[in-house]
């Protein structure tokens, strides 16, 4: 089974005074990037049959962006409780999600994300997943995707140390130097 984190691409500071931070958007580059990690999921075939997505502005906004990518488009939900989620809570989502929902996209924030995909891949078993693994604990930046392969089952099955780290992507990674710009 294969599940896909993706954390929201980059959002909105600018008027976070005046807006409460689960209406945030995305900003110019935020923009940019989502589509760029859309093709790039489409590319590696890594379609999800599920999308669940935080109920956030930023992460709709992140996912709107993914799907025109994506054939055949993935059911998708929309799910407060990931707003914000500690990485327990995101186990225990994607645990009670079922079997026929692989690959499985979480669309989500840090530092749950994070804290999950480091939790999922405490044993590397090769050294190119080591060397993922290590990148990926550096940082998870918005808009980076981890994507997880299980010899399981079902969801159920799913715990710390149970993922083998099979890809790990920032947007930087798939953004040509014109499209960077900050905006």
């Amino acid at each position: 089974m294969r599940l896909l984190l993706l954390r929201h691409a980059k959002s909105d500071w600018t008027g976070s005074t005046k807006l409460d931070d689960h209406e945030r958007p995305l900003n110019g580059r935020g923009r940019k990037a989502a589509p760029k990690i859309g093709e790039y999921l489409r590319a590696k075939n890594y379609v999800p049959a599920l999308a669940l997505c935080s109920t956030a502005t930023r992460t709709r906004e992140t996912l709107a962006l993914i799907l025109p990518a994506l054939k055949p488009t993935p059911k998708v939900q929309y799910d407060r409780k990931l707003y914000l989620a500690d990485w327990p809570q995101l186990l225990a989502v994607i645990q009670n999600c079922p079997s026929r929902a692989s690959p499985l996209l979480l669309v989500g924030h840090n530092p749950g994300m994070e804290q999950l995909a480091l939790a999922l891949v405490l044993k590397p078993h090769s050294v190119a997943e080591r060397g993922r693994a290590q990148k990926m604990a550096q940082k998870f930046p918005t808009g980076a995707l981890a994507v997880f392969d299980f010899d399981i089952k079902t969801w159920k099955e799913v715990k710390p140390g149970s993922g083998r780290l099979t890809d790990f992507v920032r947007p930087k990674d798939v953004m040509h130097e014109s499209d960077e710009g900050e905006g």
